[in-house]
């Protein structure tokens, strides 16, 4: 315990923001680093609690009271090896994890909880600055051979443990650079591609193969791969977005929210965008949809110039803090406001979008919304709504962005050659016992096993999926489970 008075001396402080007037005019991130003096005293608020409850509320089970003591003591050898034996990619989870390990914190019971996700990109950033952040190349190889379908965070950390373990791995990656999610998903304003940069290099570094533009199921042979590999790993994603089936849905201006931003990451790397561009400059940009990708949205419509930006949220207004229905240590479903929000935009709840209206030219032209009155179930969540009588009009609206989610992965190609099982929800059958599909030797990890979820969650999948297949390859496996991970510590 670094400071044993800390939580009684320093509250929760987080590091500096770019002025939003500012940042909206470039796309790089704009958070700035603790000073050293803080850095120190907010690692010091951490109680090494006798029931650490953030182990619990992190998937990965990061141990984060010691390396919040290793922090405060400037140990950083020692908190970068803490961090990195259950988090292969702080950098990533420093930067967009929504810290549930924050939410189950016991000093936030009365206090705000410790600032655990800064503390955790500082501990990655402050080790590639001293080159503790070294390739880690295995002293012996095994002779297996594994291929990773997806390079998404769950496909990275699949492969990163299998190639710890010995065995030659091979990431197969669609698009033109590796990355899935976090390079053409998450805007640069929130995680600049150097980041993704700097790890693959590391990755390629210590023997994985990355092989890009190889759409497994179109211009690969999933039954090559079959015949060449010793094992196979699913990693592909949730891809398929929610859609809005209302009148007008065909109309120019209606597009998924995925398209949109990621043909703006793509410009910003320089790469061309060869499909029909999307730009809010100069409209009034609609968001429907209340999460992550719907505020990745409006910062990247703020950023295009939008005449104004509008969030749409089909569930009513969340409460500011816990309820009685949301006690700790369970993630609350609170409001949050993101630094998109604080950027600009007009935030709505309990709203339906009726129908997309448009010109005689078939652009749109206004959304046809309605207010609704939610009904709660016994445990205080929304149960069912009713429309508003008399709420109903119709807001100018050019651009509308539909960011209401994701159903499945994608079926045609890969999963519809391979006829593997899928659950009820459309997603790659597999249990979390071992990871394996219905078809031997396959295995599945991540969203598209267990449908859209968190980055950290894809991780902790990722590794999991691979202690699996490790022991599928060689009987028994080196590679310790979040469970034991903790133990070890705890020891």
């Amino acid at each position: 315990m670094g400071k044993p008075t800390g939580f009684l001396e320093f509250t929760r402080e987080l590091p500096g923001k770019a002025d939003p007037r500012e940042r909206i005019n470039h796309y790089n991130e704009f958070v700035a680093r603790f000073p050293e003096n803080k850095l120190n005293e907010q690692s010091a608020r951490c109680m090494n609690c006798g029931v650490p409850f953030c182990h619990s509320g992190c998937p990965l089970g990061n141990v984060i009271p010691e390396f919040n003591d290793a922090v405060y003591h400037q140990d950083w050898q020692n908190a970068y090896d803490i961090l990195t034996a259950t988090n292969n990619f702080p950098e990533f989870t420093g930067r967009i994890c929504p810290a549930p390990c924050e939410s189950a914190c016991v000093l936030g019971i009365n206090q705000p909880p410790v600032a655990i996700e800064e503390i955790e990109k500082h501990i990655i950033e402050i080790a590639f600055d001293k080159g503790l952040a070294q390739a880690k190349i295995p002293r012996v190889r095994t002779g297996k051979k594994v291929a990773v379908i997806g390079s998404g965070p769950a496909g990275l950390a699949a492969a990163a443990q299998l190639n710890y373990a010995g065995h030659q791995v091979t990431v197969f990656e669609r698009d033109d650079l590796p990355g899935g999610l976090l390079r053409y998903g998450i805007p640069d304003f929130k995680l600049e591609k150097w980041v993704i940069d700097r790890r693959i290099k590391l990755m390629e570094e210590e023997g994985i193969v990355f092989q890009c533009n190889a759409n497994v199921g179109v211009n690969v042979s999933i039954n090559d791969l079959l015949r060449e590999y010793h094992a196979l790993v699913l990693a592909g994603g949730s891809t398929i977005p929610r859609d809005l089936g209302i009148p007008g849905r065909e109309l120019k201006g209606v597009h998924y929210a995925m398209d949109f931003l990621k043909q703006q990451n793509k410009r910003v790397s320089d790469i061309a965008v060869t499909e029909e561009e999307l730009w809010a400059t100069g409209k009034n940009v609609v968001v429907i949809g209340g999460g992550d990708t719907g505020s990745d949205c409006v910062g990247t419509s703020n950023r295009h110039g939008a005449v104004s930006v509008t969030q749409l949220e089909l569930l009513p207004k969340p409460p500011g803090e816990r309820s009685t229905y949301m006690p700790w240590p369970t993630f609350p479903m609170i409001l949050k406001t993101s630094s998109s929000h604080e950027e600009g935009a007009d935030r709505q709840w309990a709203i339906a979008t009726k129908a997309f209206i448009g010109d005689d030219n078939g652009q749109l032209k206004a959304l046809r919304l309605v207010n609704l009155q939610w009904s709660l179930s016994a445990d205080g969540r929304p149960a069912q709504f009713t429309e508003i009588p008399g709420s109903e009009r119709d807001v100018p609206c050019e651009l509308a962005l539909l960011a209401m989610g994701f159903i499945h992965p994608q079926h045609t190609g890969l999963l519809d050659q391979l006829e593997v099982d899928k659950d009820e929800r459309g997603n790659v059958k597999a249990s979390e016992k071992d990871y394996l599909t219905s078809i031997p030797k396959v295995f599945a990890a991540g969203d598209m096993r267990r449908g859209q979820s968190l980055v950290v969650w894809a991780i902790s999948e990722g590794r999991e999926c691979a202690r699996k297949v490790d022991e599928f390859l060689m009987g028994s496996s080196q590679l310790e489970s979040k469970d034991h991970s903790l133990q070890a510590m705890a020891l």
